[in-house]
């Protein structure tokens, strides 16, 4: 079973409540966030093993290229120019996908194996940690993230934290979750942002239940509404000082007794609803 933890918007308290479920129930956990990890600062996993993760780019021969073009009109993501004296090649704007070695009639393009970033994996407390990291200046962390997503083994229980907001990484992280939760906050910009999440799940037909993180008086935002669409608000996290203290400490609110209970009436109810949608299907 995979859960998947999202957010319309940074900042929202994504990782603290992916961090703090996935220990609560004794779940493994994914960093998928590769482009900013920090699972790892709560759950202080024992790291044994790191692997490269790498794409293939293209090398050019310049001696066996006859400047031809037809690379670089293969190539939707202008990752080659024809100077109209040598062929070049902008290795950061390169996805792998291998066309131009393809379509290249003199064989003038190899393929090296660029590294990109990595994932590491390990063991914390309550199960297996899995984490990717992208290099720094690369622009693309999807092939992390699908790395990952293919090392998961289907007979056991992941909680994924997603990146934050709705882009394409956090769709490849969400392909075929079991459902999804969706972590906001009682503010007009988390209100905006949550219902951006709401409409990539539902496009995705992914089932999901929503949590309010720092709780307060401005709670009716978000429980207005979830009423007026029937969605399910699956529990609140107050806002405090003490939260706040823990979670700058790098502390889990799990081991926090007077926290720890709002986490455990969130873990009764996603058993609930993830038992209903799984016997349903």
């Amino acid at each position: 079973m995979e859960i998947a933890v999202l957010s319309g918007k940074g900042g929202t308290g994504k990782t603290t409540v992916a961090a703090n479920l996935a220990y609560g129930m004794s779940f493994n956990f994914i960093d998928v966030d590769v482009e900013e990890p920090n699972g790892h600062i709560f759950l202080k996993p024992v790291i044994d093993s790191v692997r490269d993760v790498s794409i293939p780019t293209p090398k050019i021969d310049q001696e066996k290229c006859n400047l031809c073009g037809k690379c670089v009109k293969s190539c939707q993501f202008n990752a080659l120019i024809n100077t109209g004296n040598k062929l070049m090649v902008f290795e950061d704007l390169c996805h792998g996908c291998g066309s131009c070695s393809l379509v290249c009639p003199e064989d003038a393009i190899i393929e090296y194996d660029r590294k990109i970033g990595i994932v590491s994996s390990g063991k914390y407390l309550a199960g297996e940690y899995i984490g990717g990291l992208l290099n720094i200046k690369e622009p693309m962390s999807g092939p992390i993230i699908t790395s990952i997503k293919r090392s998961l083994d289907p007979e056991k229980n992941y909680m994924l934290d997603c990146s934050p907001g709705t882009s394409c990484n956090v769709v490849k992280a969400i392909v075929d979750v079991d459902y999804a939760l969706l972590v906001t906050e009682p503010s007009k910009f988390g209100l905006h942002d949550l219902s951006l999440a709401v409409e990539l799940v539902r496009n995705m037909n992914i089932p999901f239940g929503i949590i309010i993180n720092r709780s307060n008086e401005y709670d009716a935002l978000i429980e207005d509404y979830a009423k007026l669409n029937d969605y399910s608000i699956l529990g609140k996290i107050p806002f405090s000082r003490e939260a706040a203290k823990n979670y700058s400490e790098g502390k889990l609110l799990m081991n926090n007794d007077s926290i720890k209970l709002k986490f455990e009436e969130i873990i009764e109810r996603i058993r609930k609803d993830v038992l209903g949608v799984k016997a349903c299907n």
